[in-house]
């Protein structure tokens, strides 16, 4: 396959970097000293026990490729920079485009989906890591991920089917599934304890805070009618990876790992996809009628402690919890 990786970090720089190990053709699309670092060294990415450079191609903007030939995109940026991604991609990829959300959140789909008709959703299980420009580490092995996508809004079709061939060949679990945003509503289930990392430390992930913020985003979702993959689904297909022998999460060459994506982006400085992550729960809370006081508090702290600059996991669960019932009473 041709594939395009449209954000080259920590998920989109360890998923071009299987396929291009298992001799697909790849280009990545960076940004800043990550993409300084690629273009003169190559890509190194780090899995445990190993650590191997890449020369694959990297480019700053889709304009700089050729699009002649036909390509999957991967859009592996942040929930933020989507309507960016696609402003710059829609100059240049023809309109069949088939462009597949290796993203976290639910709507990414639909901003694409409004400029490219081949629009793929993916649920993304693979814990990485983009910390040291140039390197990406993948912590999960020997299967490094699970990466089931399907058509949006629903269905699956030869290019997803092909793509979970490919993906599967290069050392992830894939299937091509026609339900595929079942699964990624139970994914932004899960990613809701992404802010109380970033602002109590892992520990928080186990916390009152994280169940509360869970409950919350179950409830509103049964009220918006959405239909989720159960518990029981969600971990007959990720267990193994994420609890069982293989899923240890193992150090590599540059360090274990340390937390999530929205953990990282605080660390490097940048912006955080809280709003389409809290601030999703929160949306369908008021659309429906639903209190979200726990997931409201998250988000609006979370954005704060990024504009800061000061490091993650400073507040207690315990605090941000009695903070909420305050503002209930």
């Amino acid at each position: 396959m041709r594939v395009v990786v449209y954000g080259a970090g920590a998920v989109g720089g360890v998923v071009g970097a299987m396929l291009h190990r298992c001799g697909h053709r790849v280009s990545l699309i960076a940004r800043g000293r990550h993409l300084e670092a690629i273009a003169e060294h190559g890509l190194v990415l780090e899995r445990p026990g190993e650590s191997e450079r890449l020369d694959v191609e990297a480019v700053g903007d889709p304009g700089d490729l050729d699009w002649s030939e036909p390509a999957t995109v991967l859009l592996a940026v942040k929930g933020q920079d989507t309507d960016g991604a696609l402003a710059a991609l829609g100059r240049v990829a023809p309109e069949g485009t088939a462009v597949v959300c290796a993203q976290n959140g639910v709507e990414n789909e639909r901003r694409v989906l409004r400029r490219f008709e081949r629009t793929y959703g993916m649920a993304v299980v693979c814990a990485a890591t983009l910390i040291h420009p140039g390197v990406v580490q993948a912590h999960f092995a020997p299967v490094t991920g699970v990466l089931d996508l399907g058509r949006y809004p629903d269905g699956v079709d030869a290019t997803s089917s092909e793509l979970a061939e490919a993906l599967s060949a290069a050392g992830f679990e894939s299937a091509a599934r026609p339900d595929i945003m079942r699964w990624k509503y139970r994914k932004l289930l899960h990613n809701l304890s992404n802010a109380i990392e970033v602002l109590c430390g892992p520990a928080g992930r186990g916390s009152e805070l994280a169940r509360r913020a869970a409950q919350e985003g179950e409830e509103v979702l049964t009220a918006a009618g959405i239909d989720v993959a159960t518990v029981e689904e969600d971990l007959e297909r990720r267990g193994r990876l994420v609890f069982g022998e293989a899923g240890a999460l193992s150090a590599t060459e540059s360090g274990p790992w340390q937390g999530g994506s929205t953990w990282q982006s605080v660390v490097r400085g940048g912006e955080v996809e809280v709003d389409y992550l809290n601030g999703e729960i929160v949306l369908f809370g008021r659309l429906h009628g639903v209190a979200t006081p726990v997931n409201a508090v998250l988000q609006r702290r979370t954005k704060e402690l990024a504009r800061s600059g000061e490091g993650p996991g400073r507040l207690d669960p315990e605090g941000l919890v009695s903070e909420i019932e305050r503002s209930l009473s």
